[in-house]
């Protein structure tokens, strides 16, 4: 095999590449910016999604596409960017894989195609309706009916994995995290308010600021706390793997996560025990984040079992994070 792994220098786009050259695979990256890996089996090419020139390049000689690639982002001034990178980079990926003769491509899509922090039912299952409500869901629900145009063309087997959040289980305890920080910190999650502009948000959260760093637990504009899931990178390496290898994935749709969801308000106070920070309590405006999306099918029919519990992933974070307090010698 040839595999062509986008987003390669991405949080879990890397951790596929590193997995691949491990078990001796040939593989070429492709991203906006360079990994600087040095391996013999290992390339790379560097460019947009939606640059038809350097995906051309980047396809040459590839038999499998991991198209783990993606630009996220809240700010309506990424909007345009966005719907570039993640709906005409797809249609240009695509278009060049079925071209060069690929014959797998798997696809990273993501819940937001639910739109899981709004389910019409739960658990949230694969025939959930696809009503995205944001722009970056309607971009993965766009890229998914370009896959199932391809799919239904019979150039290529296709696969679409949508993803949970996902998260090295070293960040959850860092307040720099660009997701951990502000979703388990008090004073990350004002700025990144502020940032959204959201703020009544910000105000409500700035009121309860006890002018120390703290853990932040938010609820709903009910008082009831967010519940979602998240899932170590490793256990979605394994997925991505098993949507490239499995034999039962070609032209599926899989929901690709931990199997449980989490309490955050358990796992705030959890961390607090070992931080030793206090722990705010915030009443956001709106319904808030609170759901449960089920991995059965994936774990039906491609075998796959998560590893990374988020109390394994918490036991890793604490380390981690002495870690980061020693070297700094706070």
């Amino acid at each position: 095999m040839s595999i062509l792994v986008t987003g390669s220098s991405g949080r879990v786009g890397s951790a596929v590449v590193s997995r691949l050259l491990k078990e001796g695979e040939t593989v070429r990256g492709f991203d906006l910016r360079a990994s600087g890996r040095a391996h013999p089996d290992f390339s790379e090419v560097t460019g947009a999604l939606s640059d038809a020139q350097a995906v051309e390049t980047a396809m040459a000689g590839v038999t499998h596409v991991l198209h783990l690639g993606a630009f996220m982002s809240w700010a309506p001034a990424d909007r345009a960017r966005m719907f570039e990178a993640n709906v005409e980079g797809t249609r240009v990926l695509l278009d060049a894989a079925a071209q060069a003769g690929a014959t797998r491509f798997v696809f990273a899509s993501s819940g937001e195609v639910y739109p899981e922090n709004v389910p019409q039912f739960l658990p949230v299952t694969e025939e959930h309706p696809l009503h995205a409500n944001s722009p970056y869901g309607l971009t993965k629900l766009l890229g998914e009916e370009l896959v199932r145009f391809h799919q239904r063309a019979g150039k290529m087997e296709t696969v679409i994995l949508r993803f949970s959040h996902t998260q090295d289980a070293a960040e959850l305890l860092d307040e720099t995290s660009f997701f951990s920080g502000p979703r388990f910190f008090l004073q990350p999650r004002i700025r990144q308010q502020e940032g959204f502009g959201n703020h009544a948000a910000a105000d409500i959260l700035r009121a309860a600021d006890p002018g120390v760093p703290a853990h932040v637990v938010a609820r709903n504009e009910n008082g009831r706390p967010f519940r979602m899931h998240i899932t170590d990178t490793r256990d979605m390496v394994e997925g991505v793997l098993l949507a490239m290898l499995s034999e039962n994935a070609a032209g599926q749709v899989f929901n690709l996560g931990a199997t449980e969801p989490v309490d955050l308000a358990g796992l705030v106070h959890a961390m607090a025990a070992s931080t030793g920070l206090p722990v705010v309590e915030a009443d956001l405006p709106g319904a808030g984040v609170w759901y449960h999306t089920s991995n059965d099918k994936i774990r039906r029919v491609l075998r796959f079992e998560p590893q990374w519990t988020i109390e394994r992933m918490l036991e890793e974070a604490v380390q981690a994070r002495r870690a980061r307090l020693a070297k700094t010698g706070t």
